[in-house]
């Protein structure tokens, strides 16, 4: 059944209504047509229940604009959607093109600071014997191809979907391909991402994975909170992780910092965070599964104009790349591998909401009675 405005409704009952669902509900694919995101693809999707966000096809099928009401749950960087020709990679160019969103992928084969490293494994050393990375890699400049989209009635209850793939691939490098899909259901909240990576070519490749998922301004906010089960903060700033996790009001001349979570997982594996701002009622979360994201970091930016807080599971430390060699921590894929990870992203609107939401954290936190 599909609860739209306090409502349940069988499909039936929804379509005797309405001409086409899209009167209140849909996927509609549109193209921007000026500035850097001239010619950029989006896929707008409307949930009906007010909730509503753009999958950015031509930036690896990434989440940008989010919406509850009409009330922004992403931060948008000062950069806006940016087209994947504009792109530069190299080490923080990331940050020229990067235009924030809901969900950005990192990766492929690097997430974190850049550096150079060998490329032994691709057997042209005579040509390439070390390879450069930069930050966060380079699957979030690359544009996916869209395979489809649309509604699928199951009974009662319409799914909105879209599925897309980007490919990372060099010559005696990478040949890595990432297959998306994106899930919504009519009347609910919340989105649903599943990623395959598979190494698709035939040589083993290093494979790093994070989701950058940027909450902003209102979520963010002064007194906003974030709810994350952990046993232990860290970080490798010279700052004190005490107090973090309340939010301040945008501070002159703030420097960035990262925190990293020892993570406790509920009883199915699931983890899960959020960030809420009690005062306005309204708070964005993530759902992602340990087994396959076992760390999370919070990149907390509390300046003025980049004012966010991004919540990021990941397949590694924040240390990065080197740091995960050491450790022995480093994945690779060899030919024909693949690795599968789910997130779920969604609004909490109103007080009930976010106190349902902030006791499934202190459950988990607390651990089993």
């Amino acid at each position: 059944m599909t609860t739209l405005w306090g409502t349940t409704w069988t499909r039936s009952e929804l379509l005797r209504r309405v001409g086409r669902l899209d009167q209140v509900a849909g996927v509609r694919l549109t193209t921007l047509g000026d500035g850097a995101g001239r010619g950029v693809r989006l896929l707008e999707f409307r949930t009906g229940s007010g909730f509503s966000f753009d999958v950015v096809i031509d930036r690896t099928f990434d989440v940008g604009r989010c919406e509850m009401d009409g009330r922004p749950l992403a931060w948008i960087a000062n950069a806006g959607t940016v087209g994947p020709w504009y792109y530069e990679n190299d080490p923080l160019g990331w940050f020229r093109a990067w235009g924030g969103g809901m969900v950005v992928t990192c990766g492929l084969d690097h997430t974190l600071i850049g550096g150079e490293d060998s490329a032994a494994d691709f057997d042209q050393p005579h040509i390439r014997p070390t390879q450069t990375f930069a930050l966060h890699g380079r699957v979030g400049g690359l544009p996916a191809r869209l395979i489809g989209y649309g509604e699928r009635w199951e009974g009662d209850e319409c799914i909105l979907w879209a599925e897309g793939e980007v490919l990372q691939s060099a010559i005696f490098g990478e040949h890595l391909a990432l297959r998306r899909r994106i899930e919504a259901r009519v009347g609910e909240s919340r989105f649903t991402i599943h990623d395959e990576v598979e190494n698709v070519g035939h040589h083993r490749t290093s494979h790093m994975f994070l989701y950058h998922c940027n909450a902003g301004w209102p979520v963010v906010a002064g007194g906003s909170e974030l709810l994350v089960p952990s046993t232990a903060t860290t970080t490798d700033y010279n700052v004190t992780t005490e107090g973090y996790a309340v939010l301040s009001e945008p501070i002159e001349g703030f420097t960035e910092a990262c925190f990293e979570h020892k993570l406790v997982a509920e009883a199915g594996g699931t983890v899960p965070v959020a960030v809420v701002n009690r005062t306005l009622g309204l708070g964005v979360y993530q759902v992602f599964r340990i087994d396959q994201l076992p760390h999370h970091t919070v990149w907390r930016m509390m300046g003025e104009d980049t004012y966010a807080l991004a919540m990021e599971p990941s397949t590694n430390r924040d240390a990065g790349r080197w740091d995960a060699r050491e450790r022995g921590e480093l994945l690779f894929l060899e030919g024909g591998q693949t690795r599968t990870y789910d997130l779920e992203v969604g609004a909490l609107a109103g007080g009930q909401a976010i106190d349902s939401f902030a006791e499934r954290v202190a459950r988990v936190q607390a651990g089993p009675a």
